[in-house]
């Protein structure tokens, strides 16, 4: 149902995300029914016509021990969604599953690639996620899913697969702005503009790839045991849909190996340029230093304090000397230039 929500629901909202519930909400042949306190729960689930939808936001700990004993959740699963901090995995506890999502987005305004964790928890008739640090809000996934009741219909299954695609097309447009970081850094590389922060956004993009890469690898094992799951959990309608995020999965993973490669070659690159760039440098002050050693000696000679030199009676004593100095540093010149040293 998409139209205006009933007042009882809009009244409570604020309340209920004051203390880490967005929305819970139970749903019958794929419509919502109404809005439900977490110790009406129990009581909703004992219809077998019914499904409910929990969204958490970095709930705390007495809120996780009402909604463990609402649903009957395992231990581990909840310590897991209460501390965060988990990589992307799959596992099972009894007749639920528990589900770990990592969320990337840019934060600082575009500076610096953040990260978040979702958690899910899957039964029989309920679907319970729990958000950490991400900023992306499942409210308007919500909307999409309650305008297709007809899939929605097929239960929890399908909100898990519409949870997992959110969070995988989430990844196009990070790599989309990661890309053209990289393009850039390029471009710096190879115009002969590298520097020290070259160097350093080269080093941040890599970082970044690696952190991004321990986010969606682990999902390509999760889509796969997902897939081959035979059970009311996720039904053969539901793991037709996650095919199709396995392919998303997939094309992502490529994208981000093809990005790391770049990467790693461009900073070979540009460390190789600057060590061409830092030799070219020493040859141009050993050859102006060459140069500069002609007349350095001719004055040290003639600054000596002998009384008897020859050369100091000559009448055209100095312009010789001086146009020899200066014909000896300009053929060191000429030569130094035909080498490709200046």
């Amino acid at each position: 149902m998409t139209g205006r929500r009933p007042e009882s629901e809009r009244a409570t909202a604020p309340e209920l995300a004051a203390r880490g519930v967005i929305n819970c909400v139970a749903y019958r042949e794929g419509r919502r029914v109404a809005p439900l306190e977490i110790e009406a729960i129990p009581a909703a689930l004992e219809d077998p016509t019914l499904f409910v939808w929990l969204g958490l936001f970095e709930p705390d700990e007495a809120l996780m021990a009402r909604v463990q004993r609402a649903f009957g959740l395992h231990d581990l699963a909840v310590e897991d969604a209460h501390r965060a901090h988990q990589r992307p995995k799959l596992e099972r506890f009894g007749e639920s599953l528990f589900l770990v999502l990592r969320t990337a987005h840019f934060a600082d305004g575009g500076a610096r690639l953040a990260f978040g964790e979702t958690h899910v928890f899957l039964g029989r008739r309920y679907v319970v996620t729990v958000r950490h640090g991400s900023l992306t809000s499942h409210v308007d996934l919500r909307t999409r899913c309650e305008a297709r009741p007809d899939a929605l219909a097929l239960g929890p299954g399908y909100v898990l697969h519409a949870l997992f695609d959110f969070h995988v097309d989430q990844y196009f447009p990070v790599l989309d702005e990661l890309e053209e970081q990289f393009e850039r850094i390029e471009t710096d590389v190879f115009d002969g503009r590298s520097e020290r922060a070259t160097t350093e956004n080269l080093y941040e993009l890599r970082r970044d790839l690696l952190q991004l890469r321990r986010a969606i690898y682990p999902l390509i094992d999760v889509c796969l045991r997902l897939e081959r799951h035979e059970d009311e959990l996720v039904p053969q309608a539901i793991r037709v849909y996650l095919r199709d995020v396995h392919d998303h999965v997939l094309r992502i993973h490529e994208m981000l190996e093809g990005l790391r490669e770049l990467s790693a070659s461009a900073l070979e690159a540009h460390l190789s340029l600057l060590s061409i760039s830092q030799g070219e440098d020493t040859r141009k002050l050993a050859a102006w230093a060459a140069i500069v050693a002609v007349p350095t000696m001719v004055a040290g000679i003639y600054g000596m304090n002998f009384k008897y030199m020859p050369e100091l009676t000559w009448r055209l004593g100095y312009p010789l000397v001086l146009a020899g100095t200066l014909g000896v540093c300009g053929l060191l010149f000429r030569a130094f230039k035909r080498s490709g040293w200046l």
